[in-house]
């Protein structure tokens, strides 16, 4: 199997509101440099909405509540990557118009392309962007494993039953630790 690391939505404004300073960014940056040194190319996953957000229905509260807000704005400086894991020259970013890293993006074009058919994901929020891709992989037939503690949501409670209950019946689930050890050994 070949297989790619994915953070997703890792940006400024994101980071801002969700890491309470858990340490949440080293541990994402260890998964990062741990893929890197096996190989394993990482491809980054932003929102990124147009300006006048033309592409928000009113019916979709999440995004309704972002546009009114006025966040994720293509060009704005909290819509970038955090720098304590920005991507590297070549590396690939996605922009998608939704929660899922598949919706309004090209992700699956790129990983066919690249013949991946397995993925690790990491990234804020896990109610989100991590539940959203991680069903819509399953039901692309990708192989997953969903990085426990490179994930963040901003309630703790969600993201414990996500990734205790509900995850493991479709992905294995391990720390960034374990999984970056896992890589070592191969």
């Amino acid at each position: 199997m070949s297989s790619a690391l994915l953070v997703m939505d890792v940006q400024r404004d994101i980071v801002a509101a969700v890491d309470d300073g858990s340490e949440y960014l080293p541990r994402l940056r260890r998964a990062i440099d741990g893929a890197r040194a096996a190989d394993i190319p990482v491809i980054y996953v932003v929102i990124a909405l147009r300006p006048g957000f033309p592409e928000v229905g009113t019916r979709n509260r999440a995004l309704a509540a972002i546009a009114q807000a006025g966040l994720y704005v293509e060009g704005a400086p909290g819509t970038e990557i955090h720098p304590d894991v920005a991507p590297r020259p070549g590396d690939v970013v996605v922009t998608k118009k939704r929660a899922s890293a598949f919706s309004g993006s090209d992700l699956d074009l790129v990983l066919r392309a690249r013949g991946i058919d397995s993925l690790v994901l990491t990234g804020i929020a896990t109610s989100a962007v991590v539940l959203s891709t991680l069903c819509r992989a399953n039901d692309l037939d990708f192989g997953l494993t969903v990085l426990s503690d490179a994930c963040l949501d901003p309630d703790p409670e969600v993201h414990r039953v996500l990734t205790e209950r509900l995850f493991p019946q479709w992905a294995d689930v391990l720390t960034a630790d374990d999984w970056v050890k896992t890589l070592v050994s191969r």
